[in-house]
């Protein structure tokens, strides 16, 4: 995918709030230090399309931004981690989940992982939740250049055994680096295939 555009549209944090594109949404969803803000600017060939923070748990809004004039990547507030109240992170887990139920513009999530961490309680919420409200994903495991590929396919498959049940909606899984562009052209295939499925059934 060559992007010629990338600009940042506005926040939000209530369904009221949402900007009426009415362009493809693909929603990037995972942990607050999993390296979600680093892999949107890698994978869009901008340095500082997304702020990336020292601090976890910085993104507390949905953040839209339009690719090519012709869809959106929606960056969701990350999970866990994040020093930051409790009723702040109840209030992002109700954004968040409001979002998957209700955007009409929904065609799918890049749901991350940290391929050197087994998922979490909060990891295995939103898959639930993307199962719940039938969004279709693409499993991201980030960070591969921080682990050796002798590893890594041991690694996956005890990831995707700790969510077995919560995959009925996975498109397939891509291992990614921010770091090294690696999974780039493999995470372009993937969105452009939950833009051209037909979103939540």
């Amino acid at each position: 995918m060559k992007v010629t555009t990338a600009r940042f549209i506005k926040s939000a944090a209530t369904r009221e709030q949402w900007p009426p594109l009415g362009l493809d949404e693909i929603a990037f969803a995972g942990r607050s230090n999993v390296g979600k803000s680093s892999l949107i600017n890698s994978l869009v060939g901008r340095k500082s399309l997304v702020k990336v923070s020292k601090t976890p748990g910085k993104t507390q809004l949905l953040n839209f931004f339009v690719i090519n004039e012709k869809f959106t990547f929606v960056d969701m507030p990350g999970y866990g981690f994040a020093n930051v109240p409790k009723d702040v992170r109840l209030g992002w887990g109700t954004m968040v989940e409001s979002y998957l139920q209700h955007s009409p513009s929904l065609k799918g999530v890049a749901a991350l992982l940290d391929i050197r961490r087994t998922p979490n309680d909060d990891d295995l919420n939103l898959l639930e939740w993307l199962s719940a409200y039938s969004a279709p994903f693409v499993l991201v495991f980030t960070k591969a250049d921080k682990t050796p590929k002798t590893r890594r396919g041991k690694m996956i498959k005890e990831c995707l055994a700790a969510i077995a049940g919560l995959d009925r909606t996975m498109i397939g899984h891509v291992l990614y680096s921010s770091h090294t562009g690696e999974g780039r052209q493999e995470l372009w295939a993937a969105i452009n295939r939950l833009r051209q499925g037909p979103g939540r059934s």
